[in-house]
């Protein structure tokens, strides 16, 4: 249990001084938006750049831990569909934003920081090879469910081309993508290059967390909450619980290796939801408590996944 906590505690110390200095206006909270933006912009593709670049693709893209982990990301997609529409009465679209807010992982503000911490820099090329997916595949049929099931539907070829806009436009694909040319290519960067962007990769995990904690200062509970809980758990257990399934029972992937995609999975919600929802102005108050919600839960449950797995 001490191992545990000394993984968790400093991850989520980070986000407290970030909420506790926002709230006590010690941080202007103007300031969080623009740290969150190099974060995701910057400073992260500037880690992928470097991942892509130093790894050994015939051995880090795993699908026996890519597949299961968006299998499970999927089924709870669905789940949270018919759960919202069925249990909480929402319409088609309002469901499929509620639903989403199950779905996307924070891979990036508390996936990278808490899998570095528990397993290491050789669990983050698995990490990485997932991250690689994530927003390709799940705005993608995030955006084509909600055209498809909502009254006021876009034609399905529009949607498509917004969805891939939307994919292009990512910078953290961007890094992927430049990082693993310059892999295929022998690239070999100079010093000050290499330097500049160790620098960048280096300042993820701070300035993420401490971002989000002042992030979450935005986000207040409304009556949804009830809905929001019920995403969250669907998100911190559900989908990471599917994934592990998939994973060692049945495709008996190496527990050492399945415990990273496991893990990953097992973030709380990220801000790309409240993005989702704001975009087709569908269940905006549930995007944005499942994020507050899940991210103060995964204290407890990411807790209990790094018992489960063993660290």
């Amino acid at each position: 249990m001490l191992a545990i906590l000394n993984v968790i505690l400093p991850v989520f110390a980070m986000l407290a001084l970030g909420y506790g200095a926002v709230r006590l206006r010690l941080f202007p909270s103007e300031g969080v938006r623009g740290l969150v933006v190099f974060v995701n912009n910057f400073a992260t593709p500037c880690l992928l750049f470097n991942a892509m670049l130093n790894t050994d693709f015939a051995t880090t893209f795993n699908w026996g831990v890519i597949v299961p982990f968006y299998v499970g990301a999927i089924v709870v997609f669905i789940v949270g569909i018919v759960v919202s529409a069925k249990l909480f009465r929402n319409k088609p679209g309002e469901a499929v934003a509620s639903g989403f807010s199950a779905t996307f992982t924070n891979t990036v503000l508390v996936g990278i920081p808490v899998v570095q911490r528990a397993y290491g820099d050789q669990a983050l090329a698995t990490a990485f090879s997932i991250i690689a997916f994530h927003a390709p595949v799940l705005i993608t049929a995030g955006m084509i469910t909600m055209e498809l099931l909502r009254r006021d539907g876009a034609p399905l070829h529009k949607t498509l081309g917004v969805a891939l806009m939307r994919v292009v436009a990512n910078p953290l694909l961007w890094g992927i993508a430049l990082g693993a040319a310059a892999n295929l290519m022998n690239v070999t960067l100079v010093e000050p290059a290499e330097a500049f962007i160790t620098m960048m990769a280096a300042a993820v995990t701070p300035a993420a967390l401490f971002g989000l904690g002042g992030a979450l200062n935005d986000y207040k509970l409304s009556d949804s909450w009830g809905q929001s809980l019920t995403m969250s758990l669907l998100k911190l257990l559900l989908q990471p619980a599917i994934a592990w399934v998939i994973m060692v029972p049945i495709l008996h992937i190496d527990h050492d290796l399945a415990r990273y995609g496991v893990l990953l999975a097992a973030m709380p919600a990220g801000i790309n939801v409240y993005v989702f929802a704001t975009y087709y102005n569908r269940s905006v108050h549930i995007a944005a408590n499942s994020i507050l919600i899940s991210t103060v839960l995964s204290l407890l449950t990411v807790s209990g996944w790094l018992y489960l797995l063993g660290l």
